[in-house]
């Protein structure tokens, strides 16, 4: 135990500290985009929507008209570093072959320098000591912004490439497993989707009903500013409108926060919980007691077998429910009118059949995101380790490095900063 803490800590002590602004010009280039995230044309542009958990999941594809576009300093490379400035900042993610040549939006910094710098930052990053240092620095004029002047001048370890490579591939393994557990969930969950379409094709034989006849609804209350961060075994899950969002499969392993709320007051597990926007409805079904909050409707129907043909339902009827929410945006969906939505609803058989056929798949997605879950836990373990072992530098050191700001690289790592660049990345610094 001693020998490998000792290991540890010569290890982190030969991580020396230093800011983007201490490179070399020549060797690392930072610019900021130069479009307004709201432009009229999203194609061919990267704002910080499309910056998510590590990747640019740009919706669109590059069309044509994008080659004749003049490039500029917010032209994205492949093997730039994208980062988000505005609200998520500090997520960031490798810019591919895919989106080299669009442009970037004001509220994305860029990043070019040699690979094993750029793969450092992705995961430097994401530690918890570099997001506290950039929620030190966030102002909120508007929105929370981070400057692109901030992120430059910020410190971080850098430890030696082979090390960086080793990381590299550990994190990217991890991203890579949970997007392949994402979307075989994601998968699964369509198939049982395009079953309930096809049996659907029949609904000229059955009847339609109101939700309310089939189903108990009921909706949120409180606000979520007043829940604390969720912690295991506290009370129970307490579902926000923010929970449902932009979720490929509604199966979620764990939300958020949590409430007070007993859980022989909460909602069972198995409930539908649904909330709207523009876009749509959004709906997760839940695997703990929990409690909607406002703006989230809790949907349960009589029998429980009943629950993924109403799921489906609700989800091909997604434009017909956002047009009941209220307000600009959308989003005040309420019990009562939902109750009012007229669905299509089988003979018990039907729906018996129904759910011993769209049951298996709806598990499997389930066991795919409990999986997931675990990667991501990994991957959150390893980043702490990162973090502890870049702050066990002896006490008077680290203070040293406060004085002076941020020290100079040592030329051991000048020397392989060079000639990676030289040989490697083929960028040029010019502008």
């Amino acid at each position: 135990m001693d020998a490998a803490a000792d290991h540890d800590r010569s290890d982190a002590e030969m991580w020396p500290w230093t800011a983007i602004a201490e490179f070399p010009p020549e060797t690392v280039y930072t610019t900021s985009g130069v479009l307004d995230d709201n432009a009229p044309d999203p194609t061919g542009i990267i704002s910080s929507t499309y910056v998510r958990h590590g990747r640019i999941r740009s919706p669109r594809n590059r069309e044509g008209g994008l080659e004749r576009s003049r490039p500029n300093r917010a032209t994205l490379q492949e093997g730039d570093l994208a980062v988000v400035l505005v609200r998520r900042s500090g997520d960031s993610a490798f810019v591919t072959a895919e989106h080299a040549g669009w442009t970037a939006t004001r509220s994305i910094g860029i990043i070019r320098a040699a690979p094993h710098i750029v793969r450092w930052l992705r995961i430097w990053l994401q530690t918890p000591t570099a997001k506290a240092r950039i929620d030190e620095d966030v102002t909120a004029h508007v929105e929370p912004t981070v400057s692109l002047d901030t992120l430059r001048r910020m410190p971080f370890p850098l430890p030696p490439p082979d090390v960086i490579t080793k990381y590299h591939r550990a994190f990217s393994l991890i991203e890579e497993m949970i997007d392949l557990h994402q979307e075989a969930a994601r998968k699964a969950v369509e198939l049982a989707g395009a079953i309930h379409d096809d049996w659907s094709s029949a609904g000229s034989i059955w009847e339609t009903r109101r939700l309310g006849a089939v189903a108990k609804a009921k909706t949120g209350q409180g606000s979520a500013r007043s829940l604390p961060p969720g912690t295991k075994g506290s009370g129970v899950d307490a579902i926000t409108p923010t929970d449902l969002f932009d979720r490929a499969v509604p199966h979620v392993e764990r939300f958020r926060l949590s409430s007070p709320t007993a859980a022989a007051e909460a909602w069972p597990p198995g409930t539908l919980m649904l909330s709207t926007r523009p876009d749509g409805a959004h709906i997760a079904v839940t695997q703990h007691p929990a409690s909607p909050t406002r703006g989230v409707v809790a949907v349960r129907p009589a029998d429980d077998e009943d629950t993924w043909w109403l799921y489906h339902e609700l989800r091909s009827r997604s434009s017909d429910v956002a047009r009941m929410a209220q307000g600009r945006n959308a989003r005040e969906i309420s019990a009562r009118a939902l109750a009012n939505l007229s669905i299509t609803w089988p003979d018990p058989r039907t729906r018996a059949d129904f759910h011993a056929t769209t049951d298996p798949l709806h598990a499997v997605a389930k066991q795919l995101v409990s999986a997931s879950t675990t990667l991501h836990d990994l991957k959150d373990a390893l980043l702490r380790d990162i973090s502890a072992r870049a702050n066990a530098l002896p006490e008077q050191e680290a203070e040293s490095h406060e004085e002076s700001a941020y020290p100079s690289l040592p030329a051991v790592v000048h020397t392989s900063l060079e000639a990676e660049t030289n040989h490697e990345s083929g960028w040029s610094s010019e502008d």
